[in-house]
């Protein structure tokens, strides 16, 4: 389903199939979690996973100094980053230079969030790095 949000939002000009998912970064797009384990839900990932995945990502943004970085699913960018009230889209936090974005999962459990509309809000994202200097989202 990323892909296919990812297409439909313009970041890519075609639609990419799993195994192409390392052509993202030639479109300046990266796109990680901020935990590394698979599950089947959420819910399934402790409070301290969160945490930890955020020290690390936030390590790795300052390392590689993204313009944007764009963390999949808001409860993850909530419990990862101790912002509860945070909401899709741009956030205050910055990191370093970077700014930050969360985006909604396209997970089947959020059956709420519609394909057309969570690519109407990676296209929000899209734009807004558009007009950062006409660059991407680095990886």
């Amino acid at each position: 389903m990323v892909q296919i949000t990812v297409h439909l939002s313009g970041f890519t000009p075609r639609l990419l199939a799993p195994a192409e998912q390392e052509e993202l970064l030639s479109y300046g797009l990266g796109i990680t979690n901020v935990v590394a384990r698979a599950t089947a839900r959420a819910d399934e990932l402790s409070a301290q996973e969160y945490r930890d995945g955020g020290r690390l990502l936030t390590a790795k943004v300052e390392r590689l100094r993204p313009r944007w970085l764009a963390v999949v699913g808001v409860t993850a960018y909530r419990s990862a980053f101790g912002e509860p009230k945070a909401r899709i889209g741009p956030q205050d936090r910055m990191i370093g230079g970077t700014r930050v974005w969360a985006l909604p999962n396209p997970s089947g459990l959020n059956a709420h969030w519609t394909a057309a509309a969570m690519a109407e809000e990676y296209g929000r994202l899209r734009a807004a790095a558009s007009e950062d200097d006409g660059a991407g989202l680095p990886g």
